[in-house]
């Protein structure tokens, strides 16, 4: 009999029961959604319309969770996952389901997030697909622990469902193909290494002009939409260059529709959008907390020929202190981290008061959780754009348009 592990409870399942179950849903994490006898059960790599036999190893307050056993009626939409990895690796969660079904299922997970953390009904435009669906990355992290022995184990990335073990990882099918051809080289290099690591460590593959960059101080170029940018290889930049030109012209639409004649860019890291927008506007300033990023943005708008933006470097509790721009005539672009606006960026956005932003985000449940405070401040959802950066994973970008009342 299998032992629970500790801290496990016992209802309304017992660990390791196996159960039978027909899945309605996608979760935002890429999990099918099924009930037991009105009881929420999750089950990875499960799809939509399928009825599937699950083994319980968790359950919570509202829910419980499971591993997928057997698929006993399979979803018209399943397809052979492209990796032999998948299933195990928990960097992927839908290279079994079809695309285009991928799609649909990430436009119904942003509008449900609307309805039920923010009360919003609205349209969710359906996402703009990617132009590669494999082979886009150019940029991958593989893992590894502390050697044992002087010998590295795994190196990869985390197993599915778990929060420290890793699976070892040969090849990525979503990585660009010239990581790919570097990764076994990389591997050795870490195995004849091994006595150097006392603890474990992540590695950096980014691709620059065809080569791959493994040292995060390394200068990485991109292109994008006929512009050039510079930037360090461990900073942030978009991992998806082919869907970039129509991310940035989009993004430019909807700051272009305010009618504004300004544009800041609040999150600007190396000015990918305050550069790509900057033709669209009188005058552009773009703000960064980081010394060194707003430094790169600088150079970038030179090197670009663009001599009617500025990049400032501000503080995080002053962030439109030198903004002198009218608020009525400017639009605000902003692209946060994955945990959203804090409330103190919000509430100086909201006393400077632009008359549009644009709102981009990697992660749609804490910018619904900000449009919650949008609204309150005055803003009115104008539109909502998915965008497909991440296929055969759970990962979106999405674009929301608001306007404040005048």
């Amino acid at each position: 009999m299998d032992v629970p592990p500790r801290g496990f409870v016992p209802q309304p399942f017992a660990y390791h029961q196996e159960v039978e179950l027909r899945i309605d849903a996608l979760s935002n994490e890429g999990d099918g959604v099924g009930r037991v006898d009105g009881w929420v059960v999750f089950v990875p790599f499960a799809l939509p319309g399928e009825r599937v036999r699950a083994r319980i190893y968790r359950n919570e307050s509202n829910c419980s969770r499971a591993d997928l056993l057997e698929t006993l009626e399979a979803s018209p939409g399943r397809v052979d996952p492209r990796c032999p990895m998948f299933g195990i690796c928990g960097g992927c969660q839908y290279q079994n389901l079809r695309y285009e079904e991928q799609l649909e299922w990430k436009r119904r997970q942003v509008a449900d997030l609307m309805r039920l953390r923010a009360e919003i009904e609205t349209e969710v435009r359906p996402p703009i697909a990617s132009e590669r669906l494999y082979g886009y990355r150019s940029k991958i992290t593989p893992h590894f622990h502390k050697p044992k022995g002087q010998k590295v184990g795994s190196i990869g990335f985390l197993r599915a469902g778990s929060r420290s073990e890793l699976c070892d990882i040969e090849r990525c099918p979503i990585a660009m193909d010239s990581i790919n051809t570097a990764l076994p080289s990389l591997r050795r290099q870490v195995q004849s290494t091994a006595a150097q690591y006392k603890r474990g460590a992540t590695l950096l593959m980014r691709v620059s002009e065809g080569q791959v960059l493994t040292n995060p101080h390394a200068v990485c170029t991109e292109h994008v939409d006929g512009l050039i940018f510079n930037f360090l290889a461990g900073d942030f930049f978009q991992n998806n260059p082919y869907i970039l030109p129509a991310f940035t012209d989009y993004v430019a639409k909807q700051a272009v529709g305010s009618g504004a004649r300004f544009l800041v860019d609040a999150y600007c890291g190396s000015g990918l959008f305050a550069i790509t927008l900057s033709k669209h506007f009188e005058r552009v300033v773009g703000v960064e907390v980081s010394e060194s990023s707003a430094d790169w943005a600088r150079a970038n708008a030179v090197s670009n020929g663009i001599t009617h933006a500025e990049f400032l470097a501000a503080s995080a509790e002053a962030i439109f202190a030198q903004i002198n721009f009218p608020a009525r005539e400017t639009v605000v672009v902003i692209d946060p981290p994955r945990k959203g606006c804090d409330r103190q960026f919000l509430d100086q956005l909201f006393a400077y008061g632009p008359v549009r932003v644009v709102y981009v985000s990697c992660n749609p449940a804490t910018q619904v959780r900000d449009l919650v405070s949008f609204r309150a401040a005055g803003y009115d959802l104008v539109e909502v754009q998915p965008f497909d950066l991440f296929p055969q994973t759970k990962h979106l970008e999405c674009v929301t348009t608001l306007d404040r009342h005048l």
